[in-house]
C-alpha cells in the first residue's frame, strides 16, 4: 500500500507516517521502481502500536521502545515490554502511597487561619501538638521521615520544623497510629515528596490514578500488537524472509 493508504489505515497523516519512518518507529518502507514508498500490514500494525504506546508512556519512550523491540532478541524485547508495565505500576503504587498519606491527615481539624510559609515549630511545640515524645521526632528524623531545618541559637543549634516538615510529621504520626510500620511510612513520605506537584490534594491524586488506569489500558492494547511485532521478527530471523 502507498503512503496515503497506510495513513488512512493507521489514523496518522501522510507526513506523520514519513516522520515516524525516519525516526525508526516503523520499519523502512520498500521502494517501488519509480521511488514511491510501499508499505505493508506490518507498518500499519507498528503505527497502531506506537499510538497506544505513546499514550501509555509518552512519545519519547514509545519511540525508543518501538525501535528496540525490532532490534532486540525476542526474550529481551518481551522483557522491555514487561518493564514498561512495571514502570507504570510503580507510578500507581507511588500515587496510592501518597494518597494514603494525605488521607491520614485530611480528617484532622483545621485552624481558623490558613498557614503561611513562615509558620514553623520547635521540636517541643511539635511534640506537644502531635502527642509524641521529642525522642520520637528525633528518631523519625534519623530514618528520614521528617527533615527539620537547623537554626543557630545562642546556645548552639536547634531544630525548626517548617510547614513541609510539620506535614510529614503529621502524616508519620497518623500512619504509625494506624499500625503502619516504618518501611510503609517511608514509602508514603517518599511518594508525597516525589509527587509534590499534587501532594496537596487527594482529588488531584485521584485524577492521577484515573489517568494511570487509562495509560495502563493503552499499554495493554499496545502489548497485543507488540507481541505480534516481536513474533514476526522472530519468524523473519528464522526463515530469513519477510513476515507481514
Amino acid at each position: 500500500m502507498n503512503t496515503a493508504a497506510v495513513a488512512a489505515a493507521s489514523g496518522y497523516s501522510a507526513q506523520q507516517v514519513r516522520d515516524l519512518e525516519a525516526l525508526g518507529v516503523i520499519p523502512a518502507a520498500a521502494r517501488s521502481p519509480n521511488g514511491y514508498r510501499q508499505f505493508s500490514a506490518a507498518h500499519v500494525r507498528a503505527l497502531r502500536a506506537y499510538r497506544h504506546l505513546a499514550h501509555a508512556v509518552g512519545p519519547v519512550e514509545a519511540r525508543r521502545a518501538m525501535r528496540e523491540v525490532r532490534r532486540q532478541p525476542p526474550d529481551r524485547a518481551a522483557a522491555l515490554v514487561c518493564g514498561l508495565h512495571a514502570g507504570l505500576n510503580h507510578e500507581r503504587e507511588q500515587a496510592l502511597a501518597a494518597r494514603l498519606a494525605l488521607e491520614s491527615i485530611r480528617a484532622e481539624a483545621t485552624t481558623e487561619a490558613a498557614p503561611v510559609e513562615s509558620d514553623s515549630m520547635t521540636i517541643t511545640e511539635l511534640s506537644q501538638a502531635l502527642g509524641v515524645k521529642t525522642s520520637t521526632l528525633r528518631f523519625w528524623e534519623k530514618v528520614g521521615l521528617v527533615v527539620p531545618e537547623r537554626v543557630t541559637t545562642r546556645s548552639g543549634t536547634a531544630r525548626r520544623y517548617t510547614l513541609t516538615a510539620i506535614r510529614e510529621a503529621r502524616i508519620t504520626a497518623a500512619l504509625r497510629a494506624g499500625g503502619y510500620r516504618i518501611p510503609h511510612v517511608q514509602n508514603a513520605i517518599t511518594a508525597v515528596r516525589d509527587l509534590n506537584e499534587v501532594s496537596h490534594s487527594v482529588a488531584a491524586l485521584d485524577t492521577r490514578l484515573e489517568a494511570i488506569a487509562q495509560r495502563a489500558l493503552a499499554l495493554l492494547r499496545a502489548g497485543t500488537l507488540l507481541a505480534e511485532i516481536i513474533e514476526s521478527a522472530r519468524q523473519r530471523d528464522e526463515t530469513g524472509g519477510d513476515v507481514a
